[in-house]
Formats: structure tokens, C-alpha cells, sequence
């Protein structure tokens, strides 16, 4: 996917984006270390001044003078919950909206857990069951050892050499479903999946299950045979809280906990670093797109070892750090030249974070 195109749709998006507004408020709760969630139907959200969490205020220009320098656009931190830090540049504002490119495959890995919660699907049934056979070049045989849980991990066994599309002739067999890791689009075939299952179109099902029940903004946009997520940058941070939540808003379960819980921990044998279509750190191994050598070593060294992100082309991301209670947003241009996902940027970004937080 180009980023020429990403920018095209950007301009065309912004058109109908209706997001308003958003709002601070500062912390009127006396207890700052329960878990804090915005309304649903406003676009308050309450903030926590760095003092009160014991950072180091003298660290924080050097961090966005570093990310404005770096292309981003947008950049949110919360603590619990609440606010630590929210800064927008390089003509970006709180409202318009951006391209969260791959770091929205976890929220169609959160719509499986949600639709097998509801019995709609089974993770260890295979994909044919739901959108018939013939979706793949592969014989019958192989295609139908292909899970939905094998797209969820990236170990189809499908080629990942020949393009973005998931078109039946882009999708042919190299290796048994199980046996090889391989980063690929056909994880996009989940969403029929889901929609097949419940009978309803992927964006409906999205919305009423996921978007509208935390109080997102933002559309799916058609690109090729994908749909690509844009949004603002707060309906970002609001997605990452309830994952960091335990997929709880509030008192109410959006997704289950023991879905959650597998897919932010090793899914395959072979990536060590992947789950759920999110990616994880503090790892012994890693594998990266477009590649089959792995890689020794914690995918960003210096992010904490509990840490688990969603990744995008040039460099969108959400990063959950359980043992922080930090939920990290970061969206824009690529930070140095264009890239697939993960970059040194990561680890760059990391450095000024912990300075930041005393670590």
C-alpha cells in the first residue's frame, strides 16, 4: 500500500469526518490509581499532570521536539486511563483524522474474540467452514487445514510473496497451515469471515459491537481488496484503553479478558513475538515481514518486556505496557524513510519515553 494513497484518501476522508472538538478536564478523581474511562458520549477526558505520577517534567520537550522532527502528526500517553500527554504537529489537529494502516489488524483480531465469545465462530475451525472452499489456489486438502486461528497467527502456510491482494490466485500454498510464519494480508479474510457468521456486514457488526460502545470516531475506507481504519487520534487511544483494561469499559466486557490474554502472548511456535495479529516484546526471537530468518534478541530492547503493540506502515502505533498502566499513540508520516512496521524508530522513541517516565 503507497502512501500517496494513503494521502488521497486522507483528503477524501476528511470531507465527511465529523469528529468535534475534544476537551480536557483535569482530575477530580482523589483516587488517581483506579482506571479512568471517558465518556462514550462526550469528548471530555480527564488528564494527570506528570507531577502527580513522579515524571520527569525536564524530559518532556526533548520527547516531542524528537517526534515532531520525526513526522509524527499526533501523540497521546495515558496513565490509567487518564491523559499524560496529548500533542499535535505538522499540521495535524485533535480532529482530523489518519490512517491507522496495519495496526488496525487488532481490531479485527478483537472482532473474533468478541463473535466466538458469541459463538459465532470457533478460532480452531477451519476458514472454509464459514466462507466455502475455493478462497485459496491451494487443493481442497491443504486449504482446508487453514484456520481461522491460523490467520489470526500468520502461519497459513499461504505465499506471501505475491502482492497485497487475497484474491484465490494471490493465495497459494507454500508450507502446511501451522508450519511456516509468513506477515500477509489474507488475515483480512477474517472479516467475512465475521461477517458471514453473523450476517451482517463487517462494518455494522464493527461498529455496534466495538466502535460505538467505547465511543470511537472514525470509518473503514476501502483500499484494493483491504479496508484500512482512519480516525482520529483520541478514538486510537480509546481502543488501546480497553485493551489495556482487559477488554472492560467500565463495568461493561467488550471483549473477553481470556481471548485478550491469548492474543497478546505467543500464538505459534515459530514467531515467538507474535500474537493475535498484535506484536509482543520482551521476547527471546522474533521474525519480521518479508522475511523468514529470525532474529535473537526482545523485538524493541528498550521498551518494557510486558509491552505488546500494534504496528503500521509508517509507523502508526499503539503500544499497551500492562506493568506501566501506559498506553502509548503515535500516528503520522513514516519517522525516517517508508516502512512495513516495525522500525528503529521503536526503539529511538522508546529511549526519550523512559527518560520521560524515569526509567
Amino acid at each position: 500500500m503507497k502512501t500517496k494513497t494513503y494521502i488521497l484518501l486522507f483528503t477524501l476522508f476528511s470531507v465527511f469526518s465529523c469528529a468535534t472538538a475534544d476537551e480536557v478536564i483535569e482530575d477530580t478523581n482523589p483516587d488517581a490509581t483506579s482506571i479512568y474511562f471517558p465518556s462514550t458520549t462526550s469528548n471530555t477526558w480527564e488528564t494527570i499532570s506528570i507531577s502527580e505520577i513522579g515524571w520527569n517534567e525536564n524530559k518532556l520537550q526533548p520527547l516531542l521536539d524528537f517526534l515532531e522532527e520525526k513526522n509524527t502528526k499526533s501523540f497521546i500517553m495515558l496513565y490509567n486511563g487518564r491523559i499524560v500527554v496529548e500533542n499535535y504537529m505538522n499540521d495535524h489537529t485533535a480532529t482530523s483524522s489518519w490512517y491507522w494502516a496495519s495496526a488496525g489488524k487488532t481490531l479485527t483480531a478483537t472482532l473474533m474474540g468478541i463473535a466466538e465469545t458469541e459463538g459465532l465462530i470457533h478460532l480452531n475451525n477451519k476458514v472454509s467452514d464459514y466462507l466455502g472452499t475455493g478462497w485459496t489456489s491451494a487443493s481442497l486438502e491443504k486449504e482446508n487445514l487453514i484456520t481461522c486461528k491460523n490467520l489470526l497467527s500468520m502461519n497459513s502456510g499461504l505465499d506471501d510473496s505475491l502482492g497485497d491482494t487475497v484474491s484465490p490466485e494471490n493465495l497459494q500454498y507454500v508450507a502446511d497451515a501451522g508450519q511456516r510464519w509468513a506477515y500477509h494480508n489474507v488475515y483480512v479474510k477474517l472479516q467475512e469471515v465475521v461477517a458471514q457468521a453473523s450476517n451482517q456486514t463487517w462494518t455494522s457488526y464493527f461498529n455496534a459491537k466495538l466502535k460505538d460502545r467505547i465511543g470511537m470516531s472514525g470509518a473503514w475506507v476501502p483500499l484494493g481488496d483491504l479496508s484500512v481504519y482512519w480516525s482520529n487520534t483520541r478514538s486510537m487511544a480509546r481502543f488501546g484503553l480497553l485493551i489495556s483494561a482487559n477488554g472492560k469499559w467500565e463495568n461493561t466486557e467488550i471483549v473477553s479478558p481470556n481471548y485478550l490474554s491469548e492474543a497478546t502472548n505467543t500464538s505459534q511456535s515459530i514467531n515467538e513475538s507474535y500474537g493475535y495479529l498484535w506484536w509482543l516484546n520482551g521476547k527471546s526471537s522474533y521474525h519480521l515481514p518479508a522475511t523468514q530468518v529470525p532474529f535473537s534478541g526482545s523485538l524493541i530492547p528498550n521498551a518494557p518486556n510486558d509491552m505488546y503493540a500494534a504496528l503500521g506502515k509508517n509507523d502508526q502505533k499503539i503500544y499497551v505496557v500492562p506493568s506501566k498502566k501506559l498506553v502509548v499513540i503515535r500516528m503520522g508520516e513514516a519517522a525516517d524513510d517508508s516502512n512495513f512496521a516495525l522500525s528503529t524508530f521503536d526503539n529511538d522513541l522508546w529511549e526519550k519515553i523512559n527518560a520521560l517516565t524515569n526509567e
